[in-house]
């Protein structure tokens, strides 16, 4: 069964930090093709699209678009910061294996 992702409060908290909705902006999580591992992750601000799934909190969204949703079901969007640096992360259970860099991952 594909439930959609969710979204930590501390990832919406850091979306209300950096003023993404007072910009009309959204954080986009996308699936692409490609990195070391055969799929990657796209994360970005960006305008939300008619046809993408919108997940809220804080007065804050985050979107993920139609293609990508299956590749997402049941993962958690959440943000971290530690000595290396700060950045959102998925944590995806659909994932089988996920490269060093954190954005790359197989199924």
């Amino acid at each position: 069964m594909q439930l959609p992702p969710t979204v930590t409060p501390r990832a919406f908290e850091r979306l209300a930090e950096i003023g993404a909705a007072d910009q009309g902006q959204a954080l986009r999580v996308a699936v692409e093709g490609g990195g070391c591992s055969g799929f990657q992750y796209e994360i970005a601000l960006d305008a939300p699209k008619d046809d993408d799934l919108v997940l809220e909190g804080s007065g804050q969204k985050v979107v993920v678009d139609a293609i990508s949703l299956p590749f997402l079901s049941n993962a958690v969007i959440d943000f971290s910061e530690e000595l290396i640096g700060a950045r959102f992360v998925i944590e995806n259970p659909n994932a089988t294996s996920s490269c060093g860099c954190g954005t790359s991952f197989s199924m």
